[in-house]
């Protein structure tokens, strides 16, 4: 039978500690209000920290750096058999250990308390939160802010306890390097697992149920992206759906709808993910929840029951850490302070880590052609800057969509090493109003050489020649 503890009374409830959560907890503990939040894992950091983002991108650094040894001289022989899978991932241990500890100062040192189990609303107001020895700790709140995050999605179709069958949160679990692999789902999750096991030398099947990948790009960029899969020996297939899959003691086989057979190792599903939000008792306070466990809020992250909040993938698109940060510092305020500062996040660079990396900020080419903008292209090719050639890493552009008119910045396309860095100096621009937001500034700014930023002023003055 549970132990239930005494009702504890707080300001706010925060369940979840990815960024979505911690970002809320920190905005309402710096005001003073008495602040905890609830996490079903042994160690704070939610999905990010975990199994998703940190993990992934820390993997890829090591994929990146064992391809880059391998192709040094001085060190082919040396690395010819190369890590395990297994010792390649586990370089990630650290990385999750270092950030999970980092924030368990955080809530230390913000007297936020943390209190480890899985939360369920009683009523509006009061949660139980069930530990893992069987205790029932009993929590009261004027305000709660859901930011459970999401998990990978399971068709029931598909046998996931196959020892040859992952998703993007068990890949990393993977013992054996295996020969080949089938990644359905052509996302970025996808496209991210797709480059690392290509750069392994892996044979990869893309499977993509789309006419082109990630189609929120500009088209550019996907025809670059494309390219450069299929240069690396990815094999992609659009329009494709499954049919049926089919486990086998030496693989997996996947039948598409159009009568292909895919046989390889492994099978990656990275089709979609689903809002966790499963026996949270949320239906029964009115809270909607969408096929896929999202939750619909508004402006303010309020759901349907006005002092409940939701923030992060749990509420949908762009699911980006980094959006849910400032998501849950949003509810936070608004929380505390009554007001709304959702448009502050409008303008979210995307960072896609595939290699080369991809960043994007603002409108593509194809929007702003459909909504009758008079818009020029400046580019700067990778190949053409020295520190690229210092590097080696000469493949990809910067490409700025400014008007033509104004020269006001439009969009911001980047791809190549180092994107997802380089894409913040033309953020931090785009935000600026009037003069401030336009090509002079890049033309008229001297940048330290050689540096990939100076890539800036080598698009602007592209620009600018299509037009004088």
């Amino acid at each position: 039978m549970p132990i239930l503890m005494s009702i504890r009374p707080f300001d706010v409830v925060v369940i979840g500690t990815g960024p979505g959560g911690e970002g809320a907890a920190m905005k309402c503990s710096k005001a003073d209000l008495r602040v905890c939040v609830i996490e079903d894992r042994t160690s704070v950091g939610g999905a990010c920290t975990h199994t998703a983002t940190i993990p992934s991108k820390t993997l890829r650094h090591a994929i990146q750096r064992l391809v880059d040894m391998r192709h040094f001289p001085g060190y082919r022989a040396a690395t010819a058999a190369g890590p395990t899978f297994k010792e390649l991932a586990q370089t990630a241990g650290s990385v999750m250990k270092k950030q999970s500890g980092m924030r368990e100062v955080f809530y230390e040192r913000n007297r936020v308390e943390v209190v480890e189990g899985r939360a369920r609303f009683v009523d509006p107001t009061t949660i139980e939160v069930i530990q893992p020895k069987g205790a029932v700790d009993v929590l009261t709140a004027k305000h709660f802010v859901i930011a459970t995050g999401s998990r990978p999605y399971h068709p029931p179709e598909i046998d996931f306890s196959h020892p040859a069958i992952f998703d993007s949160d068990t890949i990393l679990g993977m013992v054996e390097m295996p020969q080949s692999m089938t990644i359905y789902g052509a996302g970025v999750i996808g496209c991210e697992y797709a480059s690392m096991f290509r750069m392994l030398g892996v044979k990869v099947n893309l499977v993509n149920t789309r006419d082109k990948l990630l189609s929120f790009l500009d088209d550019e960029i996907i025809d670059a992206l494309s390219y450069h899969l299929r240069d690396l020996g990815c094999l992609i297939r659009h329009n494709e759906e499954m049919a049926h899959v089919e486990t086998l003691p030496d693989g997996v086989v996947m039948e598409l709808k159009s009568g292909k057979r895919l046989k390889t190792d492994v099978l990656l599903w990275a089709n979609g993910r689903s809002g966790n939000t499963l026996d949270m008792g949320l239906e029964k306070l009115g809270i909607t929840i969408d096929s896929r466990g999202n939750l619909q809020v508004n402006e303010a992250y309020q759901t349907s029951v006005p002092h409940i909040l939701a923030v992060g993938d749990v509420v949908g698109p762009p699911s980006l850490a980094s959006a849910a940060y400032d998501q849950g510092r949003f509810a936070g305020t608004f929380i505390v302070e009554g007001r709304l500062e959702h448009k502050l996040v409008e303008d979210i660079p995307t960072g896609i880590y595939t290699s080369p990396e991809i960043s994007s900020l603002g409108r593509t080419e194809r929007e702003l052609t459909a909504a009758g903008v008079p818009y020029e292209v400046g580019q700067a090719q990778f190949k053409s800057l020295a520190r690229a050639q210092i590097t080696g890493r000469t493949v990809g552009m910067l490409k700025i969509l400014f008007h033509r008119e104004t020269l006001e910045l439009l969009g911001i396309h980047c791809f190549g090493d180092g994107a997802a860095e380089i894409i913040h100096i033309g953020q931090a621009i785009m935000s600026q109003k009037g003069e401030a937001n336009t090509l002079n500034y890049f033309v008229n700014t001297t940048f330290n050489y050689p540096t990939m930023a100076e890539a800036y002023r080598v698009a602007a003055l592209n620009g600018l020649n299509r037009i004088f």
